[in-house]
């Protein structure tokens, strides 16, 4: 390989020089245009995956450049998406609570854990093994992720509580327990901005830019509105002696949950030393302390989560007079007589080291850092990385999926050629490198990418332009973007997940293959019964897919085959075709391999057993595509025991890869060429000529 091939396959973004004026102008409007849409759904997908809404942006900016530079679609866009983003979410929110550092420091973990593994796929070659997850399985897995997606945002839309456990069903059922509770200004909110984003879609000069068009309106709607009302105060503040003690117990349990985890942290580092050093002793001792501190913060966490519910169902009056310089909150229903209330509905929002943050209105998303991301390096803690590499691995095979699958959409229309390694080369430095600047996975993204196809980008520069507007968002447009409500967020999330669900992909799938329709429900299924656990449906929904493929290659299609009208030879059974009383034809259609080889002789025999005066088997190979040592075995040992009855195996068709087996191992000899044809009529016609005139009367004769 001479330096400039190097070069190029080192750094493939080199392939777009020379550059001409006019295609970089084409690519700097398709990055700001895809920007514009990009900046709102970005924040929305970060709030989907339990991080900050502003890790959105640092996960379109970082990854964006590298996924352009080192991947080998010009036109895909690499970012944050909808599936990912709940995906991260599933992965992380056992082990942590969403928004806290924690959940962020493990997010970041699982970044680089990805890209780490599509990074070695890329460079071993193994783009197809993502053929793995079949499409079934795909279709099921978006399916339900799109309702799940949808019904996470419930919350967001109502202004409602929502509850966090192991089944997210169980929480969205509990949810609507808190309908009552409706913030209507909230909900107003999210009409709004689903009707402005449905009229302006409909406008094709305001399509592309209706998302940023909505939050625009609603930022300005909730910033004179007031919309949102809320500010921080302790337990001291609550007066209600029943409420406040709940709250104290409950903040009091969170602050020792935390200092367990992190004894749990320190054990299990002590585990492995002693593990490594062989002292048994210890390991038994730590083993014990671990089991029996997981079983307290267990206890702890199921008491916790009852604290919560009853925390979600308070709702506050604020007393306008001060005690202290501070506002009193009493339970609605117990506002003391001659204490007057400042007419608001006041509900606990949040509780953090022992800080409670009261709100009466609308969730906003507040404050957002200046400035372009830092350099944070992810903690490598071993514990947390055995944890999160079976959801690595799966977010890693599903992003690739949806990268690689737009990336062929568009270069079939721009006539380009993809590299699918190369594009998990630029997948995983895109990965690895947002890991480092606080981005949590990204991947190729449906309709950023559809945006800068429509809007004429021709090289990655579109999405290097287009990081350049992410960070100048970063920089200079965050104060603007303080009284955006989540609850539009959550419609932009919601417009997203809309997109995904495909009953006639399902519906068109079931017709093609019962099979593979009944893999798409049953993922459809697992997907949404184990969520937050969403890997479990892709892991069952691939494992079914592969047993039945595996099933239908045991038992492929044989067929007894007669003479057709028109002289072609086709399935007796089907077309009730008379059968020959000389010879019986035998076409199977499938590899012949050590896991169908006992089905083959069955039906060798039982064709047999059915037709008993033949003298000949005829074994039509045209449909045989392989052949291993186990089938080159069934078919000496077959041949044996029909020539033992008198009964002679001729072939016909075989091919190549079929015929070297049998060369290498010598049957080949043993059949000799007598008894093998290039054609089912020439082998026919052979036997028929062996035996004499009064065959051609014969339904299988060619000459009849």
């Amino acid at each position: 390989m001479n330096n400039g091939k190097l070069m190029s396959k080192l750094f493939p973004f080199l392939n777009w020089f020379p550059i001409q004026s006019v295609v970089l102008r084409d690519d700097l409007m398709a990055g700001i245009t895809g920007a514009l849409v990009l900046v709102p759904k970005a924040m929305a997908y970060a709030q989907l995956s339990g991080l900050p809404v502003y890790f959105g942006l640092y996960t379109a900016l970082v990854p964006a450049f590298l996924g352009a530079l080192w991947g080998s679609s010009r036109q895909l866009a690499t970012g944050p998406v909808a599936v990912v983003s709940l995906m991260t979410a599933a992965a992380i929110t056992p082990l942590a609570v969403p928004m806290t550092d924690e959940f962020v420091g493990l997010a970041l973990l699982l970044a680089l854990l990805v890209g780490i593994i599509q990074l070695l796929l890329g460079v071993v070659k193994l783009g197809t093994i993502v053929n793995f997850v079949s499409h079934p399985v795909i279709l099921g897995f978006m399916n339900a992720a799109a309702i799940i997606i949808a019904l996470s945002q419930l919350d967001m839309l109502l202004g409602i509580p929502k509850g966090r456990s192991d089944s997210f069903l169980k929480d969205i059922w509990e949810m609507f327990g808190y309908l009552p509770q409706t913030h209507w200004p909230t909900l107003a909110m999210s009409l709004l901005a689903a009707v402005l984003m449905l009229t302006l879609k409909k406008i094709p000069a305001l399509a592309k830019p209706s998302v940023l068009i909505v939050v625009v309106i609603t930022v300005l709607v909730s910033h004179f509105t007031g919309f949102a009302n809320k500010e921080k105060s302790s337990a001291e503040q609550i007066a209600t002696v029943s409420a406040r003690n709940l709250v104290t117990t409950f903040a009091n349990n969170e602050q020792k949950l935390n200092e367990w985890m992190a004894e749990f942290t320190s054990q299990s580092t002590r585990l492995r030393s002693a593990s490594k050093e062989g002292n048994a002793r210890e390991v038994i001792n730590l083993n014990h302390a671990i089991n029996m501190l997981t079983l307290e913060m267990d206890a702890l966490k199921k008491s916790n989560a009852l604290n919560q519910k009853q925390i979600n169902r308070m709702l506050f009056a604020r007393g306008k007079s001060l005690q202290e310089g501070k506002a009193l909150f009493y339970l609605q229903d117990e506002l003391p007589a001659g204490v007057e209330s400042d007419g608001r509905a006041w509900h606990i929002k949040k509780i953090s080291n022992r800080e409670i943050q009261m709100s009466s209105g609308g969730d906003v998303v507040g404050n957002i850092p200046a400035g372009l991301p830092g350099v944070r390096i992810p903690h490598l803690d071993l514990d947390a990385v055995m944890v999160l590499l079976t959801s690595a691995l799966i977010i890693s095979l599903v992003a690739f999926m949806e990268s690689i699958s737009m990336a062929k959409a568009m270069a079939t229309k721009s006539k380009q050629l993809i590299d699918p390694n190369q594009e998990l080369i630029g997948q995983g430095i895109a990965n690895i490198g947002g890991a480092f600047f606080q981005a949590y996975p990204a991947c190729g993204s449906f309709t950023g990418s559809a945006i800068n196809l429509q809007a004429g980008a021709k090289t990655g520069f579109a999405m290097v332009f287009n990081g350049l507007f992410v960070g100048v968002t970063l920089m200079f447009l965050t104060p603007y973007l303080y009284d955006l409500p989540k609850a539009v967020l959550a419609v932009i999330i919601l417009f997203a997940a809309s997109s995904l669900i495909t009953p006639t992909a399902v519906k068109h799938t079931w017709q093609a293959s019962r099979i593979d329709g009944v893999v798409v429900v049953i993922t459809f299924v697992v997907t949404l019964l184990a969520a937050p656990h969403l890997d479990k449906g892709i892991m069952v929904g691939t494992v079914l897919s592969i047993c039945l493929f595996l099933f239908h290659t045991m038992k492929p299609r044989v067929a007894i085959l007669g003479r057709f009208a028109d002289g072609s030879l086709r399935d007796a059974r089907v077309h009730n075709l008379p059968v020959s009383s000389l010879v019986t034809a035998v076409r199977f259609d499938g590899r012949l391999y050590f896991a169908n080889v006992a089905y083959f002789e069955d039906a060798i025999l039982r064709a047999i057993a059915e037709n008993p005066g033949v003298s000949y088997v005829l074994i039509v190979g045209d449909g045989i595509n392989d052949l291993d040592s186990s089938g080159e075995e069934v078919i000496h040992s077959v041949m044996e025991r029909l020539q033992e009855q008198g009964i002679t195996m001729v072939f016909s068709g075989l091919k190549k890869q079929v015929l070297d087996v049998l060369r290498a191992t010598g049957l080949l000899n043993k059949i000799g060429p007598e008894r093998h044809f290039a054609t089912a009529d020439t082998a026919l016609q052979a036997i028929f000529a062996r035996s004499g005139a009064e065959a051609s009367a014969d339904p299988l004769c060619p000459q009849r």
